[in-house]
């Protein structure tokens, strides 16, 4: 998983949502929700900055506790203060509540889940389908979404190990989408109205043909890379733009057989079935 990222930008506890990010190869939980669904106060806020003032070792340690990081809204991104779990535990010590320990145990469950999930890959997939499903996909188109991010991931690590970091993954990603659907990450998010900022995920409003060409050319882009043992960002934009090339003529292909135009602009918001 990328150093910052999260499977799931929400989870429960006892009917509280608590929202948290995948930072650093582990979960950093929303101080604010946290100390919410502890609380018998929607005022979560002076009640931390009491709270502070009540634990002075607390207040002195804050800032080696808590981090500021991006979380989801529904207003988009915002910043916010967030701890992992072991910060969380230390924050809720200063905490008088009886839903306290249920608190410990119940994250104690998260941070296990998303430990069994990296020694072990096939519970994600697991999971990530039981979410889908959950939502209304098919099984059909789930199982090509799953394919899809088992290709993904294939060609991320060939990425890493050839030179590949930060902003280059978008870039190279970019490459693809051009050659394939003639247009790059943000445009094709645009043409089926959708909003990174509120969360949304290009792929889960993909139909199956959509998810089919970006495999194909994920999955070109993999064996040109590997075949021609290609190094650094400018060679893996070319290997990028070759391989999307293969899915586009595919996608153009289909198109003059069908008559009709893949590059879609449904999606997953306003019509549940993509096929």
């Amino acid at each position: 998983m990328n150093k910052k990222t999260s499977n799931k930008k929400i989870t429960i506890f006892e009917d509280k949502e608590i929202r948290r990010v995948w930072h650093e190869e582990k979960w950093f939980f929303v101080v604010e929700d946290v100390i919410k669904a502890l609380i018998d106060s929607n005022d979560s806020k002076q009640y931390i900055q009491k709270m502070r003032t009540r634990d002075i070792e607390l207040n002195q340690g804050w800032v080696q506790i808590v981090l500021t990081l991006d979380v989801s809204t529904k207003g988009g991104l915002q910043k916010m203060i967030c701890a992992d779990m072991e910060g969380i535990f230390r924050i809720i010590q200063s905490v008088s509540s009886p839903k306290a320990e249920p608190f410990k145990l119940w994250l104690a469950r998260v941070g296990k889940e998303r430990l069994e999930e990296i020694a072990n890959p096939e519970l994600a997939v697991t999971r990530a389908k039981e979410l889908y499903e959950k939502k209304g996909y098919d099984k059909s188109w789930i199982d090509k979404r799953m394919r899809g991010i088992a290709v993904r991931n294939t060609l991320t690590d060939e990425w890493k190990n050839r030179g590949a970091k930060g902003s280059d993954y978008a870039i190279l990603t970019d490459e693809i989408y051009k050659a394939t659907f003639d247009k790059t990450t943000k445009e094709y998010m645009d043409h089926k109205s959708l909003d990174k900022k509120a969360g949304d995920n290009l792929r889960d409003h993909m139909g199956d043909i959509e998810l089919i060409l970006t495999m194909l050319g994920e999955a070109t882009t993999t064996e040109i890379s590997t075949t021609k043992d290609s190094q650094g960002v400018d060679a893996l934009k070319h290997d990028a733009k070759t391989g999307g090339e293969v899915a586009g003529r595919t996608r153009k292909d289909i198109e003059e057989k069908t008559g009709k135009l893949l590059v879609s602009k449904r999606n997953f918001k306003n019509k549940k079935n993509l096929i």
